[in-house]
């Protein structure tokens, strides 16, 4: 399988690693893409502050987000890991994952798509940074739309073969879209509350529990060593593990399969 995730917001605000190095990072084809993106970054934050809070979508209070990301290149860094420390990660667990037996799986298994490095493994060494996948970055413009370009064939050979499990919100999910064979592999992890007040049950998204759900999801399928080959042997294994998972045909055929997690209450 290959689990695809976003970033957190949330992250480590320090490592004691080496400086970064473009090089050592996963999917080495987009080392150059890398390296433009960090270029376009670090002249919007050498600007003025007002600007580049503007173009990165940060509050006054975040102004300090603007000199972590002109310090990208010489902070020390810590695994991807450990750098991510939002709500999705704190179920997902991943340093504990890594630390015992399933941590061969969690290398092969696991990207993390980011806006600054496209898509990066989880012992990828990264320094703190800020930059989100929907800011429009000048002169690149659309991150989403700039990364889709550069990760499609890597991802697409990463892929070949492999059940996707696709746990991205949406403005990750604009830097690789699955087609052809590698869609019909694909499966969208769509969480779901259900509640039942009066005798009638309603189903809804909610965003934090998204969040957490899947954390703890990708962390079942890690630890478990879970090999599914299909988006149905892969909701029955979650089933059998626990889970009410619920499998969705994709829509006309044209996208991939949606795994509704239910979680009720």
């Amino acid at each position: 399988m290959l689990i695809l995730l976003p970033p957190s917001e949330g992250k480590a605000s320090a490592g004691d690693g080496p400086k970064l190095d473009l090089s050592a990072l996963s999917l080495a084809e987009v080392t150059e893409a890398r390296e433009t993106v960090l270029d376009a970054l670090e002249r919007v934050c050498s600007g003025p502050v007002e600007t580049a809070r503007e173009v990165l979508g940060l509050s006054a209070r975040q102004t300090d987000a603007v000199e972590r990301d002109l310090q990208v290149r010489i902070a020390p860094t810590l695994r991807a890991a450990d750098l991510y420390t939002g709500v999705l990660f704190d179920h997902l667990r991943l340093p504990e994952l890594l630390a015992g037996g399933a941590a061969a799986r969690a290398r092969e298994s696991v990207l993390i798509f980011s806006g600054l490095w496209g898509a990066v493994g989880v012992a990828d060494p990264l320094p703190p940074y800020r930059l989100s996948m929907g800011v429009k970055l000048p002169p690149l413009g659309a991150l989403g739309a700039f990364w889709r370009s550069r990760l499609t064939d890597a991802l697409a050979a990463r892929a070949e073969g492999r059940l996707i499990v696709d746990c991205r919100s949406a403005a990750y999910a604009a830097a690789f879209v699955p087609t052809g064979a590698a869609a019909e592999r694909a499966v969208a992890v769509r969480v779901l509350r259900e509640t039942t007040s009066g005798g009638v049950t309603k189903r809804s998204v909610v965003s934090h529990m998204a969040k957490a759900t899947r954390g703890a999801i990708a962390h079942t399928l890690l630890a478990e060593g879970v090999e599914a080959a299909t988006p149905r042997e892969l909701a029955d294994a979650l089933n059998d593990l626990g889970h009410t998972a619920e499998l969705s045909a994709p829509a006309r055929g044209k996208r991939p399969a949606t795994l509704d997690v239910v979680v009720r209450e």
